[in-house]
């Protein structure tokens, strides 16, 4: 039997070795990242042996495992308190610099069960909003999600034995949450690194490279704060240069230049009407509530506006869902909002969940035209599975009751949501799809401006949820120099600037409305130019990291087996 060989902890004056000397994957052709750079790397120790500190037949000494599993588990708490609702957002860096810690010169297979505990503790917490459906649910998600995790682990493994692993583990994360982004049925964007960065030091790379470059480089960041602790040099210079770049990393956008204000600004109104409901049942029992409600909160706003409390609006905003019943077959809901846009005397975005057919339906953002009635509109396209549209239908309703709250199955839109609306064309992105970079984007490439969020989280009120998606808008912000408008049925509603400050925001569960003053840019972000180019040139960086790791390590077995 062959025992199990790893490495020891990090020596002072060289670096760490090799997991075993047998490892098909360790580095041994890769110069060292230390002052002993001329002399070979050091052979694997036999942990079995008194010397390794380890225990026969156990592998990695027990202290240094007990390291992995403490440093693994603090990185993924530190991690969620990154994202809303606590937002600090310095312990993103942080917690990924002791996740990179437990995996440092761990084996692949270690490696990823590392990266899935840490992955667990930090998304548990993270998407406990998703509880709301059910603890199944939720434990079924987080189990999902954690794999993803649990395979950029396993290649990280590979790629510590390069020149600038750093540089390198950040770009497999990147490459790990575009994954995720994508897959399965539609995948499931949140909490990826970049959405715990709304306002911070962070966010302004976002204008460069979207929401991937924020997270690579909050990674890279911690990814050297752990370099500067595993990696012990002979000099003190030497020692100091990853952590000086860690904190480079952040500190250099100040340096970036921003976009400035065109002169151009949109009175619009945002109006959040509530809900009667709660959880899974949030329209509440009595039907066209929802739609008295936002009706009522719309002529309160044109109450306020006539008296001189607010400025007079040029648009209104109201949120997805805003009416429970659909306009285009009930004359009944069709009056009401008719008569409540005739009322505020602009056009109003309406949003709507309407049929299509017999058996479909269609999350529709709808202008409402005071003169002419219900007009343009447009069709959320990323649709939210077990929510709005039911994968494997067959076997999921007979397996889940609750699958059947679904209804009529959703379809997406194929177009993107640019809407003339009153002076200006706006940029409609429906709740769920502001997570999805492709959709925010298309949308902005296609004329919006500003960006308008309508939201349901009536089923996650008072949850983590709502200040997620929020932190997820001023990003979006940033990232395209637009104005995020959000109206929420419960909260939160908000007015988030193009530098991606919230200027204005509910609290939850309560009507409110008001009239914000919206600046309005036309201007193009870097990111917005180049799109998926940056995350695609890091993702290949991973990919080629990968390559040479594995190349190195076969080398190295190959030499190995020749001198046996």
């Amino acid at each position: 039997m062959v025992q199990d060989k790893t490495s020891l902890p990090p020596v002072p004056g060289r670096d760490p070795a090799p997991d075993a000397a047998s490892d098909a994957v360790s580095d041994a052709a890769a110069p060292a990242e230390d002052a002993s750079d001329a002399a070979p790397e050091p052979e694997a120790v036999d942990e079995t042996s008194p010397k390794g500190g380890g225990v026969a037949g156990k592998g990695e000494g027990r202290w240094v495992l007990a390291a992995r599993l403490v440093a693994a588990i603090a990185g993924g708490a530190l991690l969620y308190t990154a994202f809303p609702p606590l937002d600090w957002w310095l312990c993103a860096p942080l917690g990924i610099g002791l996740i990179t810690g437990s995996l440092y010169r761990a084996r692949p297979r270690r490696a990823a069960w590392l990266g899935y505990l840490a992955a667990a503790v930090f998304l548990f917490p993270t998407l406990a909003w998703v509880r709301t459906i059910g603890d199944d649910v939720w434990l079924m998600l987080v189990a999902t999600e954690s794999v993803f995790y649990a395979v950029m682990a396993a290649l990280a493994a590979l790629v510590f034995r390069l020149r600038l692993w750093p540089l390198w583990f950040g770009t497999l994360w990147v490459a790990m949450e575009w994954a995720r982004s994508l897959v399965p049925i539609g995948g499931f964007p949140w909490a990826r690194v970049a959405f715990s960065q709304g306002e911070s030091l962070f966010t302004p790379y976002a204008a460069l490279g979207g929401a991937p470059l924020v997270s690579f480089a909050v990674t890279l960041s911690g990814a050297l704060l752990a370099h500067a602790v595993l990696v012990r040099p002979s000099t003190a210079l030497r020692r100091a240069v990853p952590a000086a770049l860690a904190l480079a990393v952040p500190v250099l956008t100040l340096a970036l230049p921003r976009p400035g204000d065109e002169g151009r600004s949109v009175n619009v109104g945002i109006v959040q009407g509530n809900v009667p409901g709660r959880g899974m049942n949030p329209l509440g029992d009595e039907p066209a509530v929802v739609l008295r409600n936002h009706a009522e909160e719309t002529k309160r706003l044109a109450d306020a506006v006539r008296a001189g409390r607010l400025p007079k609006p040029d648009l209104v905003v109201l949120p997805e869902n805003s009416t429970d019943i659909d306009p285009y077959t009930s004359a009944f809901a069709r009056g009401v909002i008719d008569e409540s846009v005739k009322y505020v005397g602009v056009p109003t975005l309406v949003g709507a969940v309407v049929a299509i057919g017999e058996e479909q339906r269609a999350t529709r953002s709808l202008v409402w035209d005071p003169a002419t009635g219900p007009g343009a509109y447009y069709d959320k396209q990323h649709l939210v599975p077990f929510g709005e549209y039911t994968p494997f239908k067959e076997i999921v309703l007979a397996l889940w009751e609750r699958a059947n709250l679904v209804g009529r199955q959703s379809v997406p839109g194929t177009k993107p949501g640019d809407l003339k609306l009153g002076p200006v064309t706006i940029g409609a992105v429906n709740c769920y799809e502001v997570a999805y970079d492709d959709t925010v984007r298309g949308t902005v490439r296609a004329g919006g401006t500003p960006l308008v969020v309508q939201t349901n989280n009536a089923s996650y009120a008072l949850s983590n949820l709502p200040p997620q998606q929020l932190a997820m808008s001023k990003l979006r912000a940033v990232e395209h120099n637009r104005a995020v408008v959000t109206a929420a049925t419960t909260g939160i509603s908000a007015f988030v600037t193009p530098d991606g400050k919230v200027s204005w925001q509910t609290r939850e569960l309560v009507p409110d409305m008001n009239v914000v003053t919206v600046p309005v840019r036309t201007q193009e972000t870097i990111a917005t130019k180049v799109g998926e180019l940056p995350e695609w040139a890091l993702m290949v960086m991973g990919a080629a990291a990968v390559g040479v790791a594995v190349r190195r390590g076969r080398r190295r077995g190959d030499r190995m087996g020749n001198d046996s």
